[in-house]
């Protein structure tokens, strides 16, 4: 456990969880249910992330939202709210796609409508790709890894 402190905040947090769910069932009754994204190009950026994450809707979408969901319930809900606006300048949040074929993965990725932002540099172990909306995620270099695993 590790304290974490500041203005109105003291609570303890488990450090390096373990990933077969006693973390989840220790914590109580919060979890991640969905990662919700405002997207502009609605069906678009539907077909475009269920084609990255073999992610499928979780009912038919309605005009402005849409849940998509790992058919194996292994990863998180993806959520996607149509907005007028697009995603603005100062973008807070993106996907860490781990991948042990990351060339594989980024060809593909552009090859259903990514686009690259900043290509692989020797210093650093990812490429940086937008969505079509124009949100950016990386393809993290993670050799050796199997599918589904996280970094401790």
């Amino acid at each position: 456990m590790a304290r974490v402190a500041g203005p109105g905040v003291g609570l303890d947090v488990r450090l390096n969880p373990t990933s077969d769910g006693a973390a989840m069932a220790a914590t109580g009754t919060l979890w991640v249910g969905s990662i919700v994204m405002e997207v502009k190009e609605f069906g678009r950026m539907i077909e475009f992330w269920c084609a990255v994450l073999g992610y499928e809707p979780r009912e038919a979408p309605e005009s402005d939202w849409v849940v998509l969901t790992d058919p194996r319930r292994i990863g998180p809900n993806i959520s996607m709210q149509k907005v007028a606006e697009g995603p603005g300048p100062d973008y807070r949040y993106h996907f860490d796609l781990y991948s042990s074929d990351p060339k594989g993965e980024v060809q593909r990725l552009i090859g259903i409508g990514a686009k690259l932002l900043e290509p692989a540099q020797p210093d650093r172990d990812f490429v940086t790709l937008a969505d079509p909306d124009g949100n950016p995620f990386d393809v993290i270099d993670t050799p050796g890894f199997a599918f589904g695993q996280r970094r401790p």
